[in-house]
């Protein structure tokens, strides 16, 4: 449909910023998606065409708000229209939000080059000021189009919440009254970010409210990508091989064509589809078929002891080099030059994502072109995957984002939509739904990266630390998921080597990243590198800080000098756990600092150690969060919470390769996956800050390792350095704290 320049520039207006497309449509009903408000202006030319629209204003006062970014659970469907809405000044009651399609030139996030992609706690950080503008600017509109209708300036007219009000008359008109007549002028009013409100005048953003997800969650009416059914659909499930890279040589499908249900079996590049009537037929079939498999893959020589090994000579061996992330002064020098140099090797399995919905995608491939409804975190880049896959222009590709049921970096992944879209292309067009299995999602996803590290500081006389080098050794994320990022950036991973920098006060410092190659996929796992390479860094601190014989949290005060936000988070964790206070026997404490995502963090972990078995138990958490502006405070809390969980769950858990295979088949053999009953008493607190936002989905992980393995060497005097923990061989001894919280040597 055509729509003429006059009636766009009348009707709607667009306001381009930071690489995000701004808009706000009016005399449109409360709309189900953006798609629908396209059909209902074809068929009545009163009503607006919200082409690129985040905010539609009905003539009945409702307020329908896009939001960008996928919902997760993590709240941003109620996070960021509260930004808009609190520039709007629209009354909350009368706003329906709904989930932006995917139109990347309108919602795309700017600190992902504008793609509709959710992760890297990147939502709130790269929408923050476009949606506050695109709220503002629609205030100002419904002012001039008051002042116009009234007869007097837009100065005089001031707003509450989804009202004009003219003070001096006393007259007040809503905002549905105005949508009715709206029109946009031919000079849009300018808006900068120096006029946005200052979060001390905030009503609605920065204070608790209902989730808009929430009701339909508990209710059982939230519809996840698995709950989605198409008339006609049919239902698949693939066989894949158990090494990744090989492929179906012959196929004997005699066995699954006796399931009811049945109707196809068909050969894909990387594994075999079984279409059936229904779900269970499907699952049935694919453990009926017969598949004789490649025996090629790069992958099949992987073990995981075996790669722990490997890597751990690589960061050993200086006469390898690799990709320099950072560089401050001359390392090698600085250790040459030290009166003394901590050295420590830091090993990581890998570990999965565990989603409690498995991976799933419905496709309709018709006419050339796909629509596909699927729990991603990333439209954009799943367009782009199966425009590659496919042979497709992405304008030919339509993506429905649903709910997702836990996302964590695995909804980044394109498997199951090309899974389903490969599918329904063979099947002739007709929809198919693919759902994954627990077992091949434990089977077949993608595991956060094993990795070693080595990890130098050298210190003077007086035990200040001169210089660190700290190496790391892993496969890449990026040059499979980004290659147009690792090769722009020198072959740096920022997901794998992150959190390996530092705000601490370093006269010398140096990353070098060693990527292996050994043909397994490793992708984002909530928190990325942080998980580990904090666990790193933060033990070595505190490996520091007893070579000094000084409290290792009062050191890192010392450290962050220059950063008073560091160290007011430092101080009140010590405040909360009374960090210098006396503990029972067997138990210790151990603090951690990260900074990574703009977020100021700080993390004291109590344990116990239990002098008879050799293992112990995290007895309390306490951590507190700089995130600067919080947008919905208690949800930050319950973030950080969830981050800490997942901390929690490195400790124990790993998935295990033999051969290139995975060993663990589904919960149940997935060494020591964290249960309710093992998790500790946590307290959150939030240091209030008018500073932008920082990250807060994935802060709490990194923090989690380090403060545990700093109160076990504090209890017992033994380091442990590897994730999972070995814990087998602790034991208290005399170079323990006794009980106190302060180390005694």
């Amino acid at each position: 449909m055509k729509l003429d320049i006059d009636q766009q520039s009348r009707r709607s207006f667009l306001l381009r910023t930071g690489g995000v497309a701004l808009g706000v449509a009016f005399g449109a009903p409360a709309l189900g998606i953006a798609e629908q408000a396209l059909a209902q202006s074809a068929a009545s030319p009163a009503a607006s065409k919200p082409l690129t629209a985040w905010v539609a204003i009905g003539a009945d006062g409702t307020v329908t708000i896009f939001s960008p970014a996928a919902e997760m659970g993590q709240g941003t469907s109620t996070a960021m229209p509260r930004l808009l809405a609190e520039e709007l000044d629209a009354d909350w009651s009368r706003v329906v939000v709904r989930q932006a399609p995917h139109r990347p030139k309108e919602f795309g996030n700017p600190m992902f080059g504008g793609g509709q992609v959710t992760g890297a706690s990147r939502t709130t950080r790269g929408y923050y000021n476009p949606m506050r503008l695109a709220g503002a600017q629609a205030r100002q509109v419904l002012l001039l189009n008051a002042a116009e209708k009234w007869g007097v300036n837009a100065s005089e007219l001031s707003t509450e919440p989804g009202v004009v009000v003219h003070a001096a008359s006393g007259r007040r008109m809503g905002y549905g009254e105005i949508a009715a007549f709206a029109r946009v002028p031919e000079a849009m009013p300018e808006v900068t970010p120096a006029q946005l409100k200052p979060s001390s005048q905030w009503k609605l953003a920065g204070k608790d409210v209902e989730r808009v997800d929430l009701r339909d969650k508990v209710t059982g009416r939230a519809v996840y990508g698995i709950d989605v059914r198409l008339p006609d659909m049919l239902h698949a499930a693939v066989l894949r091989p158990p090494v990744q890279k090989e492929k179906p040589l012959s196929v004997d499908t005699s066995e699954a064509a006796k399931v009811k249900g049945f109707v196809r079996a068909i050969t894909l590049p990387h594994g075999v589809g079984v279409v059936a009537t229904n779900t269970w037929a499907a699952r049935k079939a694919k453990d009926a078929l017969k598949v004789t498999w490649s025996n090629e893959s790069p992958a099949r020589g992987y073990s995981s002891d075996e790669v722990k090994k490997d890597y751990l000579a690589v960061v050993r061996d200086a006469s390898k080099s690799g990709v320099v992330v950072e560089k401050h002064g001359d390392a090698p020098a600085a250790l040459a030059s030290a009166a003394k140099v901590l050295r420590a090797d830091f090993v990581t399995g890998h570990i999965t994502h565990a989603a409690l919905e498995p991976f799933t995608a419905t496709a309709r491939f018709q006419d050339n072109k796909l629509e596909l409804w699927a729990p991603t975190q990333a439209p954009s880049s799943l367009t782009g995957a199966l425009a590659g896959g496919l042979k497709l222009a992405p304008t030919d590709i339509t993506v429905h984002g649903t709910l997702i049921g836990g996302g964590f970096g695995r909804k980044l992944e394109p498997d199951a939509a090309l899974d389903a879209a490969m599918l329904s292309r063979e099947m002739g067009g007709r929809p198919v739904k693919v759902t994954w299995s627990r077992e091949d999602e434990m089977r077949h996803g993608k595991p956060r990266p094993l990795n070693a590290q080595r990890v130098e500081v050298g210190l003077d006389a007086r035990g200040n630390i001169v210089g660190i080098q700290h190496r790391l050794a892993g496969e890449s994320i990026y040059a499979r998921a980004n290659l147009a990022a690792f090769r722009a950036s020198g072959q740096k991973d920022a997901p794998f080597h992150e959190g390996a920098e530092a705000l601490y006060d370093l006269p010398v410092h140096h990353i070098e990243y060693l990527r292996q190659e050994r043909g397994v996929d490793v992708a984002f796992w909530r928190g990325v590198g942080g998980g580990y390479t904090k666990f790193a860094l933060e033990s070595m601190i505190d490996e520091v800080a007893a070579s000094r014989r000084v409290d290792p949290l009062e050191m890192r005060v010392q450290l962050l000098h220059k950063h008073p936000r560091a160290q007011a988070v430092l101080r009140e964790a010590a405040k909360l756990s009374n960090w210098s206070g006396r503990r029972q026997p067997g138990r210790a404490l151990g603090v951690a600092y990260s900074d990574i995502w703009n977020t100021h963090a700080a993390l004291v972990a109590e344990v116990a150690v239990d002098r008879k078995v050799g293992d112990f138990k995290v007895t309390k958490l306490w951590a507190v969060i700089d995130c600067g502006v919080a947008v919905m405070p208690e949800n930050v809390i319950h973030q950080v919470e969830g981050g800490l969980m997942w901390g929690l769950e490195s400790l124990r858990a790993e998935l295990v390769l033999k051969d290139g295979a995975v060993v663990p088949s589904n919960f149940h053999d997935y060494a020591h996956l964290t249960r309710a009953a093992d998790l500790p008493p946590m307290q959150v607190q939030l240091v209030k800050s008018d500073a932008a936002p920082g990250g807060v989905g994935e802060c709490g992980v990194p923090l989690v390792a380090p403060a545990v393995a700093n109160a076990i060497a504090r209890a017992t005097g033994q380091r442990l350095r590897t994730l999972p923990f070995e814990t087998s061989t602790l034991n208290v001894n005399d170079h323990g704290t006794g009980g106190t919280g302060t180390r005694r040597d």
